[in-house]
């Protein structure tokens, strides 16, 4: 594992492993002008010692896991996504904890994803398969795996614990709308930030992060550039390059934003000088369907973007539209997400391909006669 800190004027790296009798190692290098150069060196002595102790599949797959993670994914992810590789490699430690990869095929594999998909939802056990996945493929790509084993294996979760994608349907959208617009109150922007997700479907960290030099209110655009970190309490990148991108807004919603205008570079600065929390915004909006007696015990902040696509959804607006106004890379994360919201919708759908059918239906019986 490698650990990079500036020293003074310089970056250092320490690189500490084991070898295969199990005694503990550490590298140490400095004099590095800048932490990429650092990164670079840690990343690539750490691909050396994964080579030489890959090279026999004696290593156990956790630690595979791990350390395919520190020497590829860990100087570019974001916290949150860290988290999200910390967590499976636990679930590994936790079910396979002495399955070397040597003794990794399909069917152990397939025994570990039906034990862990016993008591968890669809969502979590799908994004620990596709981390482990991207190992196994990089594994073989540099020779430490012969096979992939996790091809062809079969998903296994808890149905009851897998959740919809919840939102609120046209009516609920009203109320709350309508509410958070007469209780506003320019000193406290959580209802303003509540306003914005459902009327542009942001992620709650792009909402928090948003500049007033990113709105442009003479072509009506909100562009999107970087993420707010309420760990850090300062910005972030994107979740990825596609989430970069500009999108239209109404007026109003310009008009009320510009209610919060003051002497700070961020939109949603409250009295106290702050960004609220995503905790703050969601007591704000529990506070808000309670006294509307929206009863929605799942619904949250980033919620908010999920009806949004659900309005835009039944509006008839067309899914790719829908995937440049999110953000999404492709068109597929979006259908894959919002598969069963989009199948309710189907029936709207079909009833406006029927109408644009029945324009090509002759509209005398002519044709019929003819054929008699």
């Amino acid at each position: 594992m490698a650990s990079i800190k500036k020293r003074g004027t310089v970056w250092q790296v320490r690189v500490s492993y084991n070898d295969q009798a199990g005694k503990r190692h550490t590298l140490n290098k400095s004099g590095f002008r800048t932490k990429r150069e650092a990164e670079l060196f840690a990343t690539e002595t750490q691909s050396v010692i994964n080579k030489d102790e890959l090279t026999d599949g004696s290593i156990l797959f956790a630690k595979y896991f791990w350390e395919w993670f520190t020497a590829y994914k860990e100087s570019s992810v974001r916290d949150r996504t860290r988290a999200t590789y910390v967590q499976a490699y636990n679930v590994l430690e936790k079910y396979i904890p002495t399955l070397k990869i040597e003794d990794m095929d399909r069917y152990t594999y397939q025994k570990f994803i039906k034990e862990y998909g016993k008591t968890h939802a669809k969502s979590t056990v799908s994004k620990m398969n596709s981390l482990y996945h991207a190992s196994v493929k990089d594994g073989i790509y540099d020779g430490f795996i012969k096979k992939d084993f996790v091809a062809g294996t079969n998903m296994v979760f808890n149905r009851a614990n897998t959740r919809k994608v919840d939102y609120l349907n046209i009516d609920e959208l009203t109320k709350l709308s309508n509410y958070l617009f007469k209780t506003r109150n320019h000193n406290f922007t959580s209802k303003y930030m509540i306003l914005t997700a459902l009327l542009t479907g942001m992620r709650p960290g792009e909402i928090g992060g948003l500049k007033w030099k990113d709105i442009n209110f003479n072509f009506k655009t909100i562009t999107i550039s970087q993420s707010w970190n309420e760990q850090t309490k300062d910005f972030e990148p994107l979740k990825n390059e596609s989430s970069h991108r500009t999108i239209r807004v109404d007026e109003w919603l310009l008009e009320l934003l510009s209610e919060l205008k003051n002497n700070h570079k961020l939109v949603f600065v409250n009295q106290y000088g702050t960004i609220p929390t995503s905790a703050a915004v969601n007591k704000v909006l529990r506070q808000s369907l309670n006294v509307l007696g929206i009863k929605r015990r799942g619904f949250h902040f980033h919620s908010c973007r999920h009806s949004h696509v659900a309005y835009l959804l039944s509006k008839g607006i067309d899914l790719y539209a829908i995937s440049k106004r999110l953000g999404h890379s492709d068109i597929g994360i979006t259908s894959k997400i919002y598969s069963y919201m989009i199948d309710e919708y189907k029936a709207v759908t079909d009833e406006k391909i029927v109408t644009a059918l029945d324009s090509l239906i002759p509209k005398d019986d002519s044709y019929v006669k003819d054929k008699i």
